[in-house]
């Protein structure tokens, strides 16, 4: 694509040199520079790319996008005037996000494309859906935290929502491989950042808000008002589709522009599902007036499948056809996922690491035991986190298990003892002493199967379907769900 034409997308721009070049690419790290591509300058949470315009265009950049103020030095344009132009912009996270759509002509105005944001609940409710609408013979993208698909190929991912311009990447090849759904989750630091800037939605969903995040945002309502901005920005053609029985539901779409829709299990709303019978193996559900059984269970995943049923039917599935796959639906990789053994003991693996996720799966998994079972929580928290959820992560764990193991979950470049101080800060030395503290996860994991009774079920909570261990900046393979396996094989 020609610069010129690329960046009429920009206002109120200022142009040093030619506009006459070709660029083959964009990019905003300046180690993927080649030959003719166009590097924007972003500042981001660990570093500015700003510090790396000189290597970028000694990399060969046909140009540079970059915030007034902020070029290396007075003569560095007159130095690198003959290979590259320099494009000031008042936002370079706008400009990255206009730009990427632009080079990638627009894919996502080719697609019904579908975003989902809130706390909890947005993978399940994304997956689900794509394994919805393709099991209806559509061809779908999903874009989440697990992996990203294009039909059945996975892509795998490292971001709950990618940079902007993978994002546009991806959109464009699920078009040219004859996609006509994505489904996307949309975190509140994409929102910020301006990673969805430029994207054409055709619905958004709303699950619940709840205490996470808190570290990037530093306060619930600055949280709350990143998830709003996404359905501030939809645009009249979409549809708004949020949780009524959350209160910040109506927040959600106060100004909307988007068609809004409700949908709630315990009031009235444009969509209603009822729980008639929850078990270890499943739920019975009523469903918009007609009842299914579905192999997922607890209150959150009937709202995680009453969304999935209420954006089918506003993207005109038919009813019987959906009520009809959405029954055969498996749950999504760790979340709730069973893991079973010797001496009967149920392993469950889930990734909620936020208190209301922990106190969801633990509420639901205590109200399915059988007289005489116990639950057992192995539960840490992440480094480099939110460090105010952690006392209130051990206070429902607490609560809701007979016995707890406390341990590290990725501690990144925290120390895992200073962080099982600040969640054991929670709870008084009796409540401390009925439970153990071993920082070694796959140990924690061990003693917590091998001193369990018979017929006990354990949850094994916050990485869910990571493989990984993030210690130092290092990670190392990891996966919750193999280590049970192991040790529930051999006892």
């Amino acid at each position: 694509m020609r610069l010129s034409k690329l960046i009429e997308i920009l206002d109120n721009k200022c142009v040093t040199g030619s506009s006459d070049r070709d660029i083959a690419g964009i990019c905003a790290d300046s180690r993927q520079v080649t030959g003719s591509c166009l590097f924007v300058a972003v500042p981001g949470t660990q570093t500015d790319g700003h510090l790396f315009i000189r290597q970028a265009a000694q990399s060969g950049a046909a140009a540079v996008v970059f915030r007034k103020g902020h070029l290396p030095d007075t003569g560095f344009v007159q130095e690198f005037a003959s290979t590259t132009t320099f494009i000031e912009v008042p936002d370079t996270h706008k400009a990255l996000g206009l730009l990427a759509g632009e080079y990638y002509d627009h894919p996502s105005a080719k697609l019904i494309l579908i975003g989902v944001t809130g706390t909890n609940g947005k993978t399940t409710t994304a997956t689900l859906l794509h394994h919805l609408f393709s099991d209806l013979g559509y061809k779908c993208g999903l874009i989440s935290t697990i992996a990203n698909y294009i039909e059945n190929r996975e892509i795998p991912t490292s971001h709950t929502t990618p940079d902007t311009i993978t994002i546009n990447s991806l959109l464009n090849k699920m078009w040219r491989s004859g996609c006509t759904h994505c489904f996307m989750e949309v975190s509140s630091h994409a929102i910020v950042q301006d990673r969805i800037l430029g994207l054409r939605f055709a619905g958004g969903i709303f699950t619940n808000l709840t205490h996470d995040h808190l570290d990037y945002h530093k306060t619930f309502s600055a949280y709350r008002d990143a998830k709003k901005n996404f359905f501030d920005t939809l645009p009249e053609s979409a549809f708004a589709l949020v949780n009524d029985d959350d209160k910040n539901g109506k927040i959600m779409i106060q100004n909307c522009r988007a068609r809004k829709y409700t949908y709630a299990c315990k009031k009235m709303a444009d969509y209603n599902a009822r729980i008639l019978e929850n078990s270890v193996d499943g739920m019975q559900l009523n469903i918009d007036g007609t009842e299914i059984w579905s192999s997922l269970i607890g209150m959150h995943n009937a709202y995680n499948l009453l969304a999935v049923y209420a954006c089918s039917r506003l993207l005109d599935a038919s009813k019987e056809e959906t009520l009809r796959i959405l029954s055969s639906l498996k749950t999504v990789s760790g979340r709730m996922e069973y893991v079973r053994g010797g001496n009967n003991i149920t392993a469950v693996v889930d990734y909620s690491h936020t208190p209301d996720a922990l106190k969801n799966v633990l509420f639901t998994l205590k109200k399915l035991l059988k007289p005489g079972q116990e639950l057992v929580c192995v539960i840490g928290c992440g480094g480099n986190r939110d460090k105010t959820k952690r006392p209130i992560m051990a206070q429902i764990a607490d609560q809701y298990s007979h016995m707890c193991v406390f341990t590290s979950d990725n501690p990144r470049f925290e120390n895992p003892e200073d962080i099982l101080d600040q969640m054991m800060a929670g709870l008084t030395p009796e409540q401390q002493n009925r439970h153990l503290r071993i920082s070694d996860r796959r140990q924690a994991i061990r003693t917590a199967v091998r001193t369990a009774r018979p017929g006990t079920v354990i949850l094994v909570a916050g990485k869910g379907h990571e493989t990984y261990q993030d210690i130092k900046g290092v990670k190392t393979h990891f996966d919750d769900k193999e280590i049970l396996r192991e040790i529930l094989k051999t006892g």
